[in-house]
């Protein structure tokens, strides 16, 4: 199966309603926000005397791109994503930066992108909230191309779900998040986005899908990265990782 192919896979629901209303998310999912923000005081805080130029995996509409550029004046981004709604959300949101040249948004496959890139080309790259919607065997192949092409001493810096290692804690929380998701969708009477957040939230916890925490700190070791987990809160995560 090519590259493309395993990102249609795991991405085809952003397609559809989710894509075209996903900022619903930051009801759904404050953590993700938060985490968008721990993200980019990160970014903001990194080498602070130096222009960085970076690379944005899964951008979806803007939110942590918003907060990234905002945070860091010495800064420009390559985000790219799969879904053609949410990049088209994303330029609108974002159209000062792209006319500044500040940001470009890219519609690509993560792993085609990077391959395209050339060896320690970058200074950062940064990821939130997608990761965990990559099939495991992808994503070992896209953090392998996040460590060929940043730069030695460049930072991959991840907010995310890393899934609990205690399977009935982790079981827990799903079910916590699946009452919640029922609970708000019906006050902010949005039942017909239900369905597909619910299908795709099950995509993600997947066997093929799920990116167990001690595992993946493992992987970033093992690939060359020196790796700190700077938040940690259930599911919610920020990791910064250093190539060596």
């Amino acid at each position: 199966m090519s590259s493309r192919s395993q990102d249609l896979l795991q991405d085809n629901l952003f397609t559809g309603k989710i894509g075209a209303e996903y900022d619903i998310l930051r009801l759904m999912c404050p953590s993700h926000v938060l985490l968008a923000k721990r993200l980019s005081a990160t970014v903001a805080a990194w080498k602070p005397d130096e222009t960085l130029k970076g690379f944005e995996i899964g951008c979806g509409t803007g939110i942590s791109t918003t907060l990234m550029l905002a945070a860091r004046d010495a800064l420009t981004l390559t985000a790219v994503d799969s879904a053609a709604a949410m990049l088209d959300q994303a330029r609108e949101n974002l159209a000062d930066d792209v006319k500044a040249g500040r940001v470009t948004f890219q519609e690509a496959d993560a792993l085609d992108a990077l391959k395209a890139l050339p060896d320690n080309s970058l200074d950062l790259v940064a990821s939130n909230y997608a990761t965990h919607n990559f099939l495991d065997d992808y994503r070992s192949k896209v953090l392998a191309e996040v460590h060929r092409v940043l730069k030695p001493g460049g930072l991959f810096v991840n907010g995310d779900r890393y899934a609990m290692d205690d399977r009935a804690a982790h079981l827990q929380d799903t079910q916590e998040t699946v009452r919640r998701w029922f609970k708000l969708f019906r006050e902010i009477n949005r039942l017909d986005l239900l369905e597909d957040w619910v299908v795709h939230f099950y995509s993600d916890e997947s066997p093929d899908h799920l990116m167990y925490f001690t595992p993946s700190m493992r992987l970033l070791e093992t690939l060359g990265f020196a790796v700190t987990v700077d938040y940690r809160e259930g599911v919610d995560t920020l990791v910064r990782a250093v190539k060596a």
